[in-house]
């Protein structure tokens, strides 16, 4: 499966769901409580469960919980230790958004029972279907052919184009963030995080800052459930089918500009592969991976959506968004309270990344 946490286009990141270890000596918790509230809030749920922690996760800390019938993943909150910023870590959260999408054309797992009762055992979780399947890292795709690459990343753009079309309000997800505003809103977000979480000053963050509010493209903006970080590795494919069955990482949805959450997922196209986790400056026809302006045009075709603007603010403003949440990770790893081993090697991305957003917001014209 996939890592539920703030992007993270780093080559060196596992997935949530790919690979797992002993459970982290910050993250144990009481195995018998845990236990004890699943038999009694999860029906078939009958132990005895052993628990294994997926090698992924800056963020909210994932396990696997394996009885003698199944397996299931359980999702939580870092440990009591962990110092957490303003509206991260917001399980619940995740729950509700995966839960609601059961009956629409978006693949999510099954939710099963959500525990924000901190008490059981010293943090908020929930209980979700495990699902057997592909967690495809590198998004040149090697090892497939040219066809089946084109195959995968037109499931993707059918995905995320079925996400972006979903009617929130017969989803019951009309409340699930507010609509309007939504870049004044999410700028001003990530400005504070980054704020909250400096470690050393990044020059490229300090002019977006300032930049991004006064370059925000006008006109008709549209309101849609965003996921915040669909990329190939947040998506579990069929065994052999290039087929989705669950879109994870969750927690940055909520509702907002259909465009700003595809401009992201396009930001593959624009790192490179060295540096971060894309396929900036490969031979995408050679591969079978289709252009930028052709994925682009395949999305807004399937959505009806149109790009307002320049599409480099919108990427400029992903890229920022991005940094921030690096810089995010870089502060608890300087507090020792970052989930994964490669916390360190996300963090020292940050200053690239911002300084990568300050060089697409120069390319803005108008």
């Amino acid at each position: 499966m996939a890592s539920n946490d703030a992007p993270l286009p780093v080559q060196q990141d596992f997935s949530a769901f790919e690979g797992t270890r002993p459970v982290n000596e910050r993250q144990q918790f009481d195995m018998e409580a845990l236990s004890a509230w699943l038999e009694t809030h999860n029906e078939g749920f009958v132990g005895p469960v052993s628990v294994e922690q997926f090698a992924g996760g800056q963020s909210n800390p994932t396990y696997k919980l394996i009885t003698p019938s199944r397996s299931y993943v359980m999702r939580s909150k870092p440990g009591p230790a962990a110092k957490l910023l303003p509206s991260a870590h917001a399980i619940d959260r995740e729950y509700r958004v995966m839960d609601a999408l059961a009956d629409t054309d978006v693949p999510v797992a099954k939710m099963f029972a959500l525990c924000d009762d901190e008490s059981v055992i010293g943090r908020a979780f929930y209980l979700m279907e495990f699902i057997e399947g592909r967690v495809l890292w590198d998004q040149a795709l090697p090892g497939l052919t040219p066809a089946e690459r084109g195959a995968i990343y037109d499931e993707m753009n059918r995905v995320i184009a079925a996400l972006h079309s979903v009617d929130i309000v017969k989803a019951g997800l009309d409340t699930y963030g507010k609509p309007g505003n939504y870049f004044e809103r999410q700028i001003g977000r990530w400005s504070k995080q980054y704020l909250a979480s400096q470690t050393e000053p990044i020059e490229a963050m300090n002019k977006l800052i300032e930049w991004l509010p006064k370059h925000i493209p006008r006109g008709g903006e549209s309101v849609s459930v965003v996921h915040g970080d669909f990329r190939l590795d947040n998506l579990i494919f069929h065994p052999t089918e290039p087929r989705v069955l669950a879109v994870l990482d969750w927690e940055l949805s909520t509702l907002g500009d259909p465009l700003a959450d595809f401009a992201y997922h396009c930001m593959a196209w624009h790192v490179d592969p060295t540096q971060f986790r894309g396929i900036g400056g490969l031979d995408w026809a050679a591969l079978g991976i289709p252009h930028e302006q052709t994925y682009v045009a395949q999305y807004l075709e399937r959505t009806g959506l149109k790009i307002e603007g320049d599409w480099n603010f919108y990427l400029a403003y992903n890229m920022f968004r991005i940094a921030a949440i690096l810089q995010g990770i870089m502060k608890r790893v300087s507090e020792g309270t970052a989930a994964s081993a490669q916390a360190i090697d996300a963090g020292k991305r940050a200053r690239p990344m911002a300084e990568l957003a300050w060089s697409y917001a120069q390319k803005v014209t108008g």
